[in-house]
């Protein structure tokens, strides 16, 4: 008897088991529909989201030359540009009229191998970053920009290469063009177009250099705004633009304080604008600024 009451309450329970699961699944499937209609109700007002293509600019009317180490450069007429803000710090202004001769700028800054070329050519001392938060290992790539290099080391190997640093002038007039703008790019920050504070540009810390088609500069600089800020050749006064030469100027008197400009990886974007001024000692070295160099033009003789 007992044996059977056991059998009948088993027999109770698969039944009712078998009459939820069919419940839920004529639940589900009405949901289901339900979500269907809802989208199809929907789908006349829903906008597609849609990638808009880089907008990639012609940089085919500015000469380039190979440096004699073999690194491209490109040509910046001479010519008239704004420089320096009267809106953001105070050590960049007052913005100013600059006139530059004709001078040859790299078109990306110097990377890791290229960097190790010279150092294994003259037998000088590796780049040291002496602070890091994470894995130094994640700063090292052979097509990254070079870090850890102090303002005599960038010197070095721009002479070395034929080269010289550019001025502040320079850098910024290859860097903004002879407008105002704030960025390579314009005067809105475009968070993939450069790679500084944040992962949204897919760098978390250094980049390959020349990443960022659409970030580059009115004369076609990569990287002018983020991966590694960039030693130039003046020494720092935060009061020099207001003597500064309308012509080709070549910065204040030496001292151990240098000039880098151009935000790095780990700027905001506030600190990425190209009038933005760094100082640093020249024997400063750092995970987040390299370099780049420059040449002066060298007209060619007429022929008779």
């Amino acid at each position: 008897m007992e044996n059977r009451g056991v059998l009948i309450g088993a027999i109770v329970f698969v039944f009712a088991s078998f009459i939820l699961m069919i419940v839920m699944l004529v639940y589900e499937a009405y949901k289901a529909k339900q979500v269907g209609e809802n989208f199809r109700a929907n789908a006349q007002t829903m906008k597609p989201r849609v990638m808009q293509p880089v907008m990639v600019n012609d940089f085919s009317m500015y000469k380039t030359v190979m440096g004699s180490e073999g690194r491209e450069m490109i040509e910046i007429p001479e010519g008239p540009f704004t420089m320096g803000s009267d809106d953001d710090d105070p050590d960049e202004g007052p913005s100013h009229p600059v006139y530059q001769e004709t001078y040859y700028i790299d078109l990306k800054e110097v990377t890791q191998s290229e960097y190790d070329r010279f150092v294994k050519m003259t037998k000088r001392e590796e780049p040291v970053v002496p602070v890091f938060e994470e894995d130094i290992s994640k700063l090292m790539h052979a097509d990254y920009p070079v870090v850890g290099v102090t303002w005599n080391d960038a010197h070095a190997y721009c002479r070395w290469a034929g080269k010289r640093l550019p001025t502040e002038a320079e850098w910024e007039k290859a860097a903004r063009g002879e407008g105002r703008r704030q960025y390579p790019w314009g005067n809105d920050f475009h968070g993939t177009l450069a790679n500084i504070d944040g992962e949204e540009d897919g760098y978390p810390y250094l980049g390959i250099t020349g990443s960022f088609e659409g970030g580059r500069s009115p004369y076609g600089l990569y990287d002018a705004t983020g991966n590694v800020a960039e030693w130039v050749a003046d020494s720092y006064n935060a009061e020099y633009y207001r003597d500064s030469p309308y012509r080709d100027p070549q910065g204040p008197e030496e001292s151990e304080f240098k000039v880098i400009r151009g935000g790095s990886w780990r700027e905001s974007k506030l600190n990425a604008r190209l009038t933005k001024r760094f100082s640093a000692k020249m024997w400063r070295t750092d995970a987040t600024v390299g370099f780049r160099c420059a040449k002066s033009h060298e007209p060619t003789e007429a022929q008779p």
